[in-house]
């Protein structure tokens, strides 16, 4: 069964043992449960279930794998023949997810 899902502000389209990496999850650690209840489509075929927003009642249950750092992203600024150069750097805080299971 495939769901379409909405969280930490991002779609994706998953289905049950899928691996994400998303926006970090607040208080979790390695190995919480995670229960994600905007589900905006779920099923395949003539059993899709589309939502308005929302399917009533769906819902997928993830695990946290580990919560990590993304990869370094450069800010570079310069202003020609002013003398004005600024590095700035980035690193997003990521959580892997797997998704255990997909009720609809």
């Amino acid at each position: 069964m495939k769901a379409t899902i909405k969280t930490q502000g991002r779609q994706f389209t998953v289905s049950e043992g899928d691996i994400l990496s998303v926006n970090r999850y607040r208080n979790t650690e390695a190995g919480s449960q995670v229960e994600i209840k905007e589900v905006l489509t779920a099923g395949e075929g003539a059993e899709a279930k589309i939502g308005q927003p929302f399917v009533e009642g769906a819902s997928v249950k993830a695990t946290v794998l580990e919560n990590k750092r993304g990869k370094k992203v450069l800010i570079f600024k310069k202003k020609k023949r002013k003398g004005y150069e600024r590095t700035r750097g980035h690193r997003q805080e990521l959580s892997v997810i797997k998704i255990d299971s997909i009720q609809a």
